[in-house]
Parts: C-alpha cells; sequence; structure tokens
C-alpha cells in the first residue's frame, strides 16, 4: 500500500481537483491519496468527487487556512 501526496497550495479550480483525479487513476486500490490545498471551493469539489467515484473519504481536516484530504483507493 502506498501514500501518494499532492500539494494544491496556491492553486485554484479545476487544477486541485484535477491533479486529485490523475494520482486516483495512477493508485492502486487501497493506496491513500492525500492532497493538501488552499483553494477553499476545493475543499468542498474534492470530497464531492470522491463520493461520486465510490472511494472513501478518509479524513478533511484544515489548520490556518490550508486543508488537507485524505482518499482511500
Amino acid at each position: 500500500m502506498a501514500e501518494i501526496k499532492i500539494d494544491v497550495k496556491g492553486e485554484t479550480c479545476p487544477v486541485p481537483l484535477v491533479e486529485v483525479r490523475k494520482a486516483l487513476r495512477k493508485a492502486s486500490p487501497g493506496d491513500i491519496v492525500e492532497v493538501t490545498g488552499t483553494h477553499s471551493a476545493s475543499k468542498k469539489e474534492i470530497p464531492m468527487a470522491v463520493e461520486a467515484l465510490g472511494l472513501e473519504l478518509i479524513d478533511v481536516e484544515e489548520e490556518k487556512g490550508i486543508w488537507k484530504i485524505k482518499i482511500r483507493r
């Protein structure tokens, strides 16, 4: 099981979601994709996309304007 980290801090839509989708395509079942960013709309869009894809949203946390989302493929 691998952990793939993506840093999209400072990027705005649609870049964070596009990068997450790329990482999820490369990931194997059971892998964890962790994305870190600052764009507030992406913090809402990424979990919705994860749900639509039928994947597991492990965690969403935010501290000082920087959010981190963990997804299990």
